[in-house]
């Protein structure tokens, strides 16, 4: 038995760094196409880009404008009321 607590405590531990570099490849990605978005005249105001797991990408009203975290997360577009 304490084997296997030692066997889990290395895994996690192990786990730790991967799960952790998940958001900050993803807000890089959201920053890089924040930026070309705003380049492209639109006011930063005028939009919210959200990063949410694969099976919650299917919103109402929102475009899926990138991926990471090795396609397990999208980038989605959503125009906010100052847009139109």
């Amino acid at each position: 038995m304490r084997t296997s607590r030692w066997l889990l405590a290395l895994l996690l531990a192990g786990a730790m760094p991967a799960l952790a570099a998940i958001p900050d490849s993803c807000e890089r990605v959201r920053s890089d196409i924040q930026q070309k978005i705003m380049q492209n005249g639109v006011a930063e105001s005028a939009f919210t880009l959200d990063v949410v797991p694969n099976d919650q990408a299917d919103q109402p009203g929102a475009q899926v404008v990138g991926h990471c975290a090795n396609d397990t997360f999208k980038i989605l577009y959503t125009r906010t009321d100052s847009a139109q």
